[in-house]
């Protein structure tokens, strides 16, 4: 009877609506759209994290390397950053001879101790007994082998100094510079053994010194090199060696500030501040006398 067809219907709509609901022939509808996304962001991570356990074994470091921070999976810790065996002896044994050489063609008047060939002998000797002491690798240090080394520094600063301040004194009183070649030879020597020399310190002082940073005895630097904010462009057994120390020196004293190289620490600060300033006194001073007395 169609009222009781209706009543029924009434009484069990729930069941009426699920039949509706189903298609005749047994098959579900397909999934919504947002359904199918989230399906596929799923299989991304799941593929992901099967790729990464792949790639982790074969990146672990070697014992007290470690990982870069917060770059889990990616690769091994920086070498600047890690123990290593020690940069090479050679590059700075060139450079520290190059400036011993470079004080034999001053003119005695601006040399510190006479007879002229006294300090770069000195200096000579103290640069044999540390090659002696590390001839290949600059990887083992002892109180006296530093003692040596920073002396050596010191020997190099102090007359370099003197030849600077003999050398102002006399162009500003007139009795340097009487003629412009001889005048650009000495300031030309001057100016470089200040490169090598500032060089020197850098390299003797950043993170306590080559074999300290050889032992990645301490963490944090006082220059940053352009390779630490981007490791992804350098080889992962880059870290900073004499050559880049030179190189820093140079470009404080060409451009009188800092180009690609940071300072971080105050002393290095201090120690670009001061290279600076003997630079620009240097090139001024003696450009400006040359440039005058010039034929």
């Amino acid at each position: 009877m169609p009222g009781t067809s209706q009543d029924d219907e009434r009484s069990q709509p729930g069941r009426v609506r699920d039949e509706r609901a189903e298609p005749r022939d047994g098959q579900r509808d397909p999934p919504p759209d947002s359904a199918l996304i989230l399906k596929g962001i799923r299989a991304l991570h799941d593929r992901l994290d099967e790729i990464e356990r792949r790639v982790a074994p074969a990146d672990r470091s070697g014992p007290g390397e470690g990982r870069r921070p917060g770059a889990a999976g990616l690769g091994v810790m920086p070498a600047w950053r890690r123990p290593t065996e020690g940069e090479a002896r050679w590059q700075a044994a060139v450079a520290v001879a190059a400036a011993v050489a470079l004080q034999f063609p001053l003119p005695g008047r601006l040399v510190l101790v006479h007879p002229a060939w006294l300090l770069p002998a000195l200096e000579g000797l103290l640069l044999v007994a540390l090659v002696m002491a590390n001839p290949r690798r600059i990887n083992r240090e002892s109180r006296a082998l530093r003692v040596l080394g920073l002396t050596l520094a010191a020997i190099l600063s102090l007359a370099n100094a003197w030849s600077v301040a003999r050398l102002v004194i006399g162009l500003v009183n007139g009795t340097e510079g009487k003629a412009a070649g001889p005048l650009l030879v000495t300031g030309g020597a001057i100016w470089l053994t200040n490169v090598i020399v500032f060089g020197l310190w850098y390299w003797e002082f950043d993170r306590g010194g080559p074999v300290a940073r050889a032992n990645a005895d301490r963490m944090y630097p006082d220059f940053l090199f352009a390779q630490m904010t981007s490791p992804q462009l350098a080889p992962p057994d880059w870290e900073p060696a004499f050559a880049d120390y030179l190189y820093l020196s140079f470009t404080n004293a060409a451009a009188f500030s800092p180009t690609d190289v940071l300072p971080l620490s105050r002393w290095a600060k201090m120690g670009m501040t001061a290279q600076a300033t003997v630079s620009i006194v240097t090139v001024a001073l003696v450009v400006a006398r040359a440039v005058n007395i010039l034929r």
